[in-house]
């Protein structure tokens, strides 16, 4: 009797590229017997910084928490407006009312799905404080054309990098060239620590200011009160948060930036078979960048047409599940969820540009553990989905 062939294990959307040093890395820090924040905390701060040319780098538990305390080092608060796009996760809006401020939205182009500056400029009002702009899936946003409206404006330039570790932007380095600029080292990102994030400062006092915020508005960190030599006192100067990078973390980031050109070297030859054999079906393809700009290839997205191949985006994307592809969907409008509508009133069809490419984008799996084959596996399978639509 024959037996059936075991299908092939699932690939997921992405899948973090750990390797003995990381694991070692993390034990040494469990052996010391000092996990919390520290000595692992300042060097990957310090390394991060150098990386992107940053002035000061501050390590945190996430980009959100980043966006939330650049917000407050910029002086964000109630009353105020920040413009942001419509295209991203919830938390670049969420953290804007966190601090009090109200979110306004708009539209992206075209070719980056990041906010377009005439877009941005329309929406200015007295109230309006600050701009976030978002590198939607590694592509860096036009920050040239941001930086001069935010500089005609008077307005601070935060950038949510969460995606785009590596790029470049037409203003050059992401991580410097904006006040603040936001980065997740989550899971599926392409520095990954568990969950953590970094922020850049442009300041010796912004910096100052997110680290004391960051853990509980205290004026001595827990190695300062509790190591030999240390004093238990300690002042409260800000009613601060619980946002600090432990070390554990810190030394799964410095390995996994020590392999970031390795790692980005497997993404552009998973990125190189998407292209190729992804070429021709009626699928929307990456643009390529301009000169001189770098897409830290975070995301692969096809845009799924269906007046081009007859396929809807989620009916694709319910097949290849079927197949043992995992995909994912990088963003609803933020504009459409229920809070928002309610609360503001907004109504499809207020942002084209972001509502279409929301509707039809997919993301196919992209990380630094992926193999060429693993690749072309993803290739047949969206090829065998959309021939059978054909026939």
């Amino acid at each position: 009797m024959t037996r059936p062939t075991a299908a092939p294990p699932y690939l997921p959307l992405s899948r973090p590229a750990i390797a003995d040093g990381e694991v070692e890395a993390v034990a040494d820090v469990l052996r010391s017997g000092w996990l919390p924040t520290r000595a692992r905390g300042r060097e990957v701060e310090r390394a991060f910084a150098a990386y992107v040319g940053a002035p000061h780098a501050i390590a945190l538990n996430s980009c959100t928490a980043g966006l939330h305390l650049a917000l407050l080092a910029a002086g964000v608060g109630p009353g105020d407006e920040v413009v942001t796009t419509p295209l991203t996760f919830c938390a670049t809006a969420n953290v804007v009312l966190h601090v009090g401020a109200t979110p306004v939205f708009a539209d992206v182009e075209e070719d980056t799905h990041s906010l377009d500056p005439r877009a941005v400029a329309a929406a200015l009002t007295p109230r309006t404080r600050a701009v976030m702009a978002v590198h939607l899936g590694g592509r860096p946003a036009d920050v040239l054309g941001l930086r001069e409206v935010a500089a005609r404006a008077g307005l601070t330039l935060i950038e949510d990098a969460a995606h785009c570790v590596e790029g470049v932007s037409n203003a050059g380095k992401v991580g410097a060239t904006a006040d603040f600029t936001c980065f997740s080292f989550y899971a599926t990102k392409n520095i990954s620590t568990g969950e953590g994030g970094m922020v850049t400062a442009p300041s010796e006092e912004a910096a100052a200011f997110i680290r004391t915020a960051s853990l509980h508005g205290l004026s001595r960190d827990g190695w300062a009160r509790y190591a030999k030599g240390g004093t238990a006192l300690y002042d409260v100067v800000t009613p601060g948060f619980k946002y600090n990078m432990m070390d554990i973390q810190a030394a799964l980031g410095l390995r996994q930036l020590a392999r970031l050109e390795e790692l980005q070297a497997v993404r552009a030859r998973v990125w190189a078979v998407y292209d190729d054999g992804l070429d021709g079906l009626g699928l929307g393809l990456p643009l390529p960048c301009p000169p001189g700009v770098v897409h830290a290839r975070h995301l692969y997205q096809v845009l799924v047409d269906p007046a081009r191949c007859g396929w809807t985006r989620d009916a694709l994307a319910e097949a290849l599940g079927e197949e043992g592809i995992g995909t994912s969907v990088h963003f609803r409008p933020v504009h459409l969820f229920s809070y928002y509508a309610d609360r503001f009133g907004y109504r499809r069809g207020a942002y084209p540009v972001a509502e279409r490419v929301a509707d039809q984008t997919l993301s196919l799996p992209l990380s630094g553990a992926m193999t060429p084959s693993d690749a072309e596996r993803v290739v047949d399978a969206v090829r065998q989905c959309l021939r059978r639509r054909a026939t």
